[in-house]
């Protein structure tokens, strides 16, 4: 008889089997030159893979693979694997791992206790009474595995791998499970690692072979042609660091080909370490669907080898699937970007570009963590503007960083263009072992492009300063320091030239990717801004004018400016009053005052050309320390998640560490009201995340005040269910009742004129 592992397509146990095999000779391949990974591992690994399912044998299982009536319930067939576990020749340490990594394969140990309470327990509180009015005693897992599992189609199957087990004798997993459960393999236990990472191969094999993957693709020599395509003659730092061996702390100005030098770098560990992931690690979803672009087109294979993740992918994928290079007509869209999704999810792609939020997530232990953790072996990390954190993120990646360099020999390069000299001590502290790469002066000098000018009074009274420039033809970039600034101060601006763009946070996806996609137009002559331009958008502008703001922040915005060198020194105008919403964006006065007082210093100084290797001496005087609260902010989450990982362990789930770390993401999607018909017919039509783009994330704390004002509100849409005859879907989702302009964003403090019924406010 055979034994069937799935249905739809109907698909054969040894089949499932070999596919996974297939995938574990593939890991075995790309990982071989991981030498914390034990001898005896790929041999556990292929046999957790053989061993997983073969309580899919079980009768009533197989008739619900074949829609046929059953019995089987909610019972779980990696259960019914165990027996096999205890029955083969194997060392106790050997057959715990396996047996482990089995049980564990699905549910997380929790789930499995209360699955087999259920089924097979009756409190031991209750009497023979009771027992007698249910009219049965419980079922016995033993009874069953004797009554339901095919066990000679699977000694059968077992000899077609050369494996011939004992005499199979059963016993309830719970006890097993339980133990566990009160004891798990936590991080000082010497099989943690033994165990975490052969559970993460294994979900690895059993996932991708589950999605009919068949190639896992590798870096070759041929993916770093690029760089001596667009690199001629090497600077210093990009010798040093094609020549370095090992992790790197790298500063060189903007615009100094950091990203090349990365690459450089990373093919000589590829050289002397061999082929792992490969890990680019950026703070925005701008940064990354950017980086993506470049790299995939860098690199210009026929096979996936540049991957991304971020929270706002689906959207993105949207974007990108309709774009001329993924139209095929004998391919459904949603089919495209679920493929995409998964190959960037999984093993498939070798360079994956990502937030630190999606690495972060494992050591927070999140589900599927295990698998991330195989990943990071012996893998290659690369951050960039590194600068860009608060404390607290910046506190859990230096764990991170920790993590993966103590214990899973993992090679970092870190570069940034200036960093206060107490958040390097930190780096280099987590780092251990490593080499400072820096530019050399001459670069530094090459690179003076910017001439500081300070305007008395706020940006917003000084506009026909800003008018002379775009009648005289500049490219212009102003950057405000919040979203109803820059609105204003547009709607002044936008008239005087046809190309303008303005770029907040405020815009839903289809008009953020819009005005994305018109940047990379030369064309535009007046981009103005918040914050949202601060990060890698490659835009190149003659003059800026910009809000005060902390010093790191306006080196970022200048960096927007002759970022390719071809336009001499150009002028960075700065105002040095603030607006009183200011102080909610940035709330350290003291930095701001020092800030001023250093943009005043560069003034006077050499006409105000800013020679750019001083930047580094002006960042430490603007963050001479830690700030009191941001230090004691960083320590306590560093200890936090620093215990946090001692407490890491595989298939073991903590509701309290993913609250933890969902917490960190302070975001509503709301739904613009002038969009709600649009919406209704969107997910009609079943095209939901074409629906998720019309919505726009605002702050919980604007959120709730709209709320309070009864200007948001949840709505339930209503949608006919293609699959199900007769069935109903519905989505909940919050509007908000405030005017949405696809130039402008939205203004808050605009209705729409909409009319909203009391029954909306419900």
């Amino acid at each position: 008889m055979e034994i069937l592992a799935k249905s739809d397509p109907a698909i054969s146990l040894q089949h499932h089997i070999d596919d996974a095999l297939q995938i574990a000779n593939k890991l075995k391949l790309q990982f071989r030159n991981c030498t914390i990974l034990k001898s005896d591992f790929w041999k556990l690994l292929r046999l957790s893979i053989i061993f997983h399912d073969l309580g899919k044998s079980h009768s009533e299982f197989q008739k619900l693979l074949k829609g046929q009536a059953n019995n089987w319930g909610f019972q779980r067939h990696e259960l019914f694997s165990l027996p096999f576990i205890v029955s083969m020749d194997l060392n106790p340490k050997q057959k715990e791992l396996i047996y482990y990594a089995v049980a564990g394969h699905h549910k997380h140990f929790d789930d499995l206790d209360r699955i087999l309470f259920t089924r097979y327990s009756i409190d031991a509180d209750e009497d023979d009474d009771f027992i007698k009015s249910i009219g049965k005693q419980p079922p016995k897992f033993e009874d069953d595995f004797d009554n339901y599992i095919n066990k000679y189609a699977v000694i059968e199957l077992l000899k077609k791998y050369d494996i011939h087990v004992n005499e199979i004798t059963c016993n309830n997993p719970q006890e097993q499970i339980r133990k566990y459960i009160n004891q798990p393999v936590k991080i000082n236990n010497p099989l943690y690692f033994d165990l975490l990472l052969l559970a993460g191969a294994f979900k690895h094999c059993d996932h991708l072979s589950s999605a009919f993957v068949t190639e896992l693709y590798t870096l070759d020599q041929k993916d770093f042609d690029f760089l001596s395509k667009k690199i001629s003659n090497l600077y210093f730092h990009q010798k040093k660091s094609s020549e370095t061996i090992g992790s790197v702390i790298l500063k060189a100005p903007t615009g100094s080909g950091k990203t090349e030098t990365s690459f450089l770098w990373l093919k000589n560990q590829f050289k002397h370490f061999g082929q792992n992931r490969v890990f680019y690690v950026l703070p925005y979803t701008a940064s990354i669907n950017a980086m993506y672009e470049r790299l995939t087109k860098d690199i210009n294979s026929a096979f996936p080898k540049v991957g991304l993740l971020h929270g706002k992918l689906n959207e993105y994928l949207d974007s990108l699937v309709e774009s001329e290079k993924f139209i095929n007509q004998s391919q459904n869209k949603n089919d495209i970007i679920k493929k995409l999704k998964n190959s960037y999810q999984s093993l498939i792609t070798p360079i994956k570009i990502e937030t630190p939020f999606q690495l972060l997530k494992n050591i927070f232990g999140l589900k599927g963590f295990e698998k991330g953790i195989f990943e990071w072996i012996n893998g290659y990390f690369i951050f960039d503007e590194i600068h860009a954190y608060q404390p607290d993120i910046f506190a859990q990646i230096i764990i991170l960083i920790e993590f993966v360099t103590k214990y899973l020999s993992g090679k970092i390069f870190i570069m940034t263009a200036t960093l206060p000299t107490f958040l390097k001590s930190e780096l280099e502290k987590a780092l251990g072992e490593k080499t400072e790469i820096e530019a050399d002066i001459k670069l530094f000098e090459a690179f003076t492009r910017h001439k500081i000018i300070t305007k008395d009074g706020l940006l917003s009274d000084n506009i026909d300063i800003i008018k002379t420039d775009l009648v005289n033809k500049k490219k212009v970039l102003v950057v405000c320091n919040t979203v109803k600034q820059s609105q204003e101060v547009y709607s002044q601006l936008s008239g005087f030239v046809k190309n303008s763009v303005l770029l907040h946070s405020n815009f839903n996806a289809n008009d953020r990717n819009e005005k994305e996609r018109l940047l990379k137009d030369n064309g535009i002559k007046l981009l103005i801004g918040t914050q949202a331009i601060e990060v890698s958008l490659d835009i190149d502008f003659n003059v800026i004018y910009t809000e005060l703001a902390p010093l790191d922040a306006l080196i970022q915005r200048f960096g927007r400016v002759n970022r390719k060198m071809k336009k001499g020194i150009c002028p960075c105008y700065i105002f040095k009053e603030r607006n009183k919403s200011d102080k909610y964006i940035y709330k350290n006065e003291q930095v701001i005052l020092r800030t001023l007082k250093v943009i005043l210093q560069i003034e006077n100084e050499n006409n105000g050309i800013v020679a750019e290797q001083k930047w580094q001496g002006f960042i430490d005087t603007v963050y001479p320390a830690w700030d009191k609260d941001e230090k004691e902010k960083f320590d306590t989450i560093k200890t936090l998640l620093k215990n946090s990982l001692q407490n890491l362990s595989p298939f073991i789930y903590s509701k309290n560490t993913e609250e933890d770390f969902y917490k960190q993401f302070d975001g509503i999607k709301v739904l613009p009201i002038r969009f709600e018909n649009e919406y209704q017919q969107l997910i009609e039509r079943y095209e939901f995340i074409k629906a998720e783009k019309l919505k726009v994330q605002i702050s919980s704390r604007r959120f709730n005040q709209f709320k309070f004002e009864k200007s948001a509100f949840s709505k339930r849409f209503i949608y006919e269910n293609k699959n199900v005859p007769n069935k109903i879907n519905e989505i909940e989702t919050f509007i908000l009742n405030k005017k949405y302009d696809n130039e402008l964003g939205f203004l808050f403090d605009k209705d729409e004129n909409i009319r909203v019924t009391e029954n909306q406010l419900m």
